[in-house]
């Protein structure tokens, strides 16, 4: 087997490397979606989660709106979306999502929300008319829907999708051997299980998994594996980042050609669409897949 590059963690405590530099947010497109978030009290996956795509995103006027508050109830080692105890949720913010993405003109709309387990419904039913209103107020515009793991409430994740999102996607995040280190308060199997759920619903599917967190070739090979056997039409894979110093340290930065790599072997494996590079991330050119 070909041996493909990496930068290990010593080379990496000095500087990273020049494929993981990104431009300043710059330009009226992104003040315009900075000012319409802030109008409208959103928040959204792009500041909470320090994407490092934001600039350009923004400013091409496309965002990743995230419901259900700020707060998650989750500790993930890997995510900078502040945990805690969230106050009660918003009943009026799907309102106001679909009202700011119709005012952006926005074509393919990606909502996320934060974990919201001490919710016997997990926020399904704010999931079902977040939907619903921005397909009533942009009928044209398409909807993918980032939806978290709702630990086995079946009827939530029925009620989440319900709707008709043209895309429903749910991340694996890494490879099984890394769950417990990287997501705790997930299981494998049962992120595997609400992928295969939403596609016997009819809907189309997608997943996301970073690299860089120490996970082997032949691991990645298995997580790829793994989603297509449950029905997973889209993966995307990008390199896990350090948001503070109190998260997961970086194993290593994955060369752009083992994403390459990734790629064309996930293409192999059956999936409809492969998004893989160090910057990608899951609503990174979410309209492309469509």
């Amino acid at each position: 087997m070909i041996e493909l590059p990496i930068v290990e963690a010593k080379e990496r405590r000095e500087k990273k490397p020049s494929w993981l530099r990104v431009k300043l947010p710059t330009g009226e497109k992104f003040k315009n979606v900075r000012s319409l978030v802030d109008k409208y009290d959103l928040h959204t996956i792009c500041q909470s989660g320090n994407c490092p795509n934001m600039g350009e995103c923004w400013g091409a006027g496309t965002a990743t709106f995230m419901i259900l508050g700020d707060t998650c109830t989750r500790g993930c080692s890997f995510c900078a979306v502040k945990t805690g105890r969230p106050p009660s949720y918003d009943e009026d913010e799907p309102r106001r999502v679909a009202e700011a993405i119709t005012l952006m003109q926005v074509k393919h709309a990606v909502i996320t929300s934060v974990n919201r387990d001490e919710l016997k419904d997990r926020g399904a039913e704010i999931w079902y008319q977040t939907v619903k209103q921005v397909k009533e107020s942009s009928p044209t515009t398409t909807i993918e829907t980032l939806i978290p793991d709702v630990k086995a409430n079946w009827d939530a994740l029925a009620r989440m999708i319900e709707y008709g999102q043209e895309v429903v996607s749910h991340n694996m995040e890494t490879v099984e051997s890394l769950y417990r280190k990287v997501r705790p308060q997930a299981k494998y199997n049962r992120s595997l299980e609400q992928i295969a759920r939403t596609k016997a619903a009819g809907l189309r599917t997608k997943s996301g998994v970073m690299v860089g967190l120490g996970e082997t070739k032949e691991e990645m090979y298995k997580v790829m594996d793994d989603l297509v056997a449950n029905g997973c039409d889209v993966l995307t894979i990008g390199q896990y980042l350090q948001p503070t110093k109190m998260h997961l340290a970086v194993a290593e930065y994955v060369h752009p050609d083992v994403f390459a790599h990734y790629k064309e072997v996930g293409l192999n494996k059956g999936f409809d669409f492969v998004e893989s590079g160090p910057l990608v991330r899951s609503s990174y050119h979410a309209e492309r897949h469509l």
